[in-house]
């Protein structure tokens, strides 16, 4: 009876083992820990370990987009964070990741950073074609808007009189008139911090993008979405159209369909831990965004899941597999 016993418990602790080599493990790359973002992917991470049956995920603390998007190359994480404009830089080879691209499939994307082009009302300035010899900043030296606002205006022909500096500068030079404006992220549908700080006692206009100006940047750079912004930004400020660039989760091509399809209808039907962990995506309809603003093709267990939804897929984030 001690062997039969003895024989059971050896069988059972083998069962055991074989269950926990059968979870799947995913390592999921997010940015630095300091970052709001990092929260949102705790939260996301939490979301898989709770919703998906067979699945162990973590979130590994990285350099955020390109960090990623080298790591998901080698095989080093399964899914991260992604900007949607570097993310196709990397898909299609172009920029940084000339001759070098990188293989990688969309999720899904969080949030939204409109790029709202600010200009002091006394600037008398009404349209981006008039920002032409104008003092302005396109950007945070070094930052992701800066290059993205010079290759915008030089698509559309556009060339103001750029001034560089840091967000403290921008602000203050532009409060004092020695410079006109600058480009902004913006927090969704809302003007940043700065902005609204400018706006206390400066008035202040943002610019929108033409009908044509707005076709002009969908056939000619599609690593930017052109997105319609609603009035109320900003106390008083109307309507407008701007680019933007959003923030995604992209995978590994070779990630399970099923696995990838159960994280994303985690993702979207528990919406609550990610609001609690990142209040911009609260009251956001995350699909939609993807497909609105997507820039790669979806992975197909993301595609199934939004096409079981009734949702469109566009063209050119249909699955290649």
């Amino acid at each position: 009876m001690k062997t039969l016993l003895t024989a059971m418990a050896a069988s059972a602790t083998l069962l055991s083992a074989a269950a926990v080599q059968a979870q799947e493990r995913l390592l999921i790359g997010s940015t630095s820990s300091s970052s709001s973002h990092y929260g949102y992917f705790v939260a996301v991470n939490q979301i898989i370990n709770n919703q998906v049956e067979g699945v162990s995920a973590s979130v590994a603390e990285t350099g955020a987009t390109v960090d990623n998007l080298r790591r998901l190359s080698r095989n080093q994480i399964d899914m991260g964070l992604v900007t949607t404009n570097t993310g196709y830089h990397a898909y299609a080879g172009q920029q940084d990741f000339d001759g070098r691209p990188v293989d990688s499939r969309l999720l899904w994307v969080y949030t939204v950073a409109p790029q709202n082009v600010v200009i002091r009302e006394d600037a008398d300035v009404s349209s981006l074609e008039g920002l032409d010899g104008v003092r302005f900043n396109p950007g945070i030296t070094g930052s992701a808007t800066e290059s993205t606002t010079e290759a915008v205006f030089e698509t559309l022909g556009i060339s103001p009189d750029y001034v560089r500096g840091s967000t403290t500068d921008v602000v203050d030079s532009i409060k004092d008139g020695r410079i006109m404006g600058y480009v902004k992220s913006g927090v969704g549908n809302k003007l940043d911090g700065s902005t609204m700080d400018i706006a206390t006692f400066t008035p202040i206009n943002v610019l929108s993008l033409s009908g044509e100006q707005a076709d002009t940047l969908r056939a000619e750079m599609p690593d930017l979405a052109v997105v319609n912004i609603p009035e109320g930004a900003g106390e008083g400020v109307p309507a407008y159209t701007t680019w933007a660039f959003g923030v995604a989760v992209h995978a590994h091509p070779d990630l399970d369909e099923e696995t990838a399809y159960q994280i994303v209808k985690a993702v979207m039907e528990n919406p609550e831990p990610q609001a609690n962990a990142f209040s911009a995506v609260r009251d956001e309809d995350l699909a939609q965004m993807t497909l609105d603003v997507g820039t790669v093709p979806l992975h197909a267990g993301a595609a199934r899941y939004f096409e079981e939804q009734g949702l469109e897929i566009p063209d050119a984030l249909q699955p290649v597999e």
